[in-house]
């Protein structure tokens, strides 16, 4: 063997030592990535959104505790812990941040702005209203995502074609929620075509204030309708109970809330809007501007109705209606 061939041995040797040993060998190995999960409180719509985004990631071929390490938060309605669990994130360099809600996005926006943690957003109506975005073409910075958009005036027209003589219409939010007042304001918009004549507002600031804000309502409304609000819906079996014992009909802005004791709603699929949210994340990841990827709406289409429900509150649903419906719950 010559000397240069001696030298090329030793240097074959060496590099397979290197490689075989284990502190080396993690310099080979596949980065896993550290996503933020971030969910402003527990409710079945919000936590579909959350399963849709880490199934779609998981199809995408990042598998929980392998390829990427998610961090799950949820704030149980608490701004204050919002707020931490932003800061957190960005202290920990989070490859990425999935924040779901209006709220949440709105404080993990503040919290990584100039730090190029790009964030991917599910269930936030309005971002360019709640100032997230420049934009819903052109977000403009480091925040994109999926809107859970709703076509207020589609869903108060189910709400006449099955309780045509409602002229005064009872609606419940927090008003410090963005995307509450964004869809309240659509409700003024559309009540009037529909041959609705007023609309009877009231506000829950907390989930322990739907309670006495439903039973404010009662004797005042023909029917209650409420936005896509976190908090109404958190303490949605206090609002269904009071609506329940005094026949008021009640409708909702999210199918899932059907199952949960609402007559009716038409809406998009929030596991369904997880999953494009978890498409975007992908494309993030893989390189693509957030600044420059337009924001996505959940398609409408769905009807579910609840005739159970509708008989507890003491009216029938219309055969038309049924008919036409996507699904049927009676519970």
């Amino acid at each position: 063997m010559g000397k240069k061939g001696h030298w090329l041995f030793i240097f074959i040797i060496l590099l397979t030592a290197l490689i075989m040993t284990p502190s080396s060998s993690k310099l080979f190995a596949k980065k896993v990535l550290r996503i933020g999960v971030i969910n402003f409180i527990t409710h079945p719509a919000l936590d579909a959104c959350q399963k849709g985004f880490m199934d779609q990631m998981a199809q995408e071929g990042y598998i929980d505790g392998k390829t990427v390490q998610y961090d799950i938060s949820n704030a149980e309605g608490d701004m204050s812990v919002v707020a931490s669990i932003a800061k957190k994130f960005v202290s920990q360099k989070k490859d990425l941040i999935f924040s779901i809600t209006t709220p949440c996005t709105q404080a993990v926006a503040a919290a990584t702005k100039g730090t190029g943690i790009p964030v991917i957003f599910g269930a936030m109506t309005d971002p360019v209203a709640a100032k997230v975005a420049e934009s819903w073409e052109r977000p403009g910075g480091n925040v994109t995502g999926c809107s859970d958009w709703m076509d207020v005036g589609a869903q108060v027209k189910v709400v006449k074609e099955i309780v045509p003589g409602v002229k005064v219409l009872g609606t419940i939010y927090n008003a410090g929620e963005v995307n509450s007042r964004v869809q309240i304001a659509e409700l003024k918009k559309a009540a009037p075509g529909l041959g609705i004549k007023k609309i009877v507002e009231v506000n829950a600031a907390s989930s322990a204030d739907v309670l006495a804000a439903a039973k404010s309502l009662m004797g005042r409304v023909d029917a209650v309708w409420f936005p896509t609000d976190n908090i109404v819906t958190s303490a949605l079996e206090a609002l269904v109970k009071v609506c329940e014992d005094n026949k008021v009909p009640l409708f909702g802005s999210d199918v899932n809330q059907v199952k949960r004791g609402v007559i009716a709603s038409c809406g998009i699929d929030f596991y369904e809007l997880g999953k494009e949210a978890g498409k975007m994340a992908k494309q993030v990841l893989d390189g693509r501007n957030p600044a420059e990827m337009p924001i996505k709406k959940g398609k409408m289409g769905d009807l579910w109705v609840n005739p159970s429900a509708a008989k507890r509150m003491g009216i029938t649903i219309p055969q038309a209606v049924m008919a036409k419906a996507t699904k049927v719950i009676n519970k």
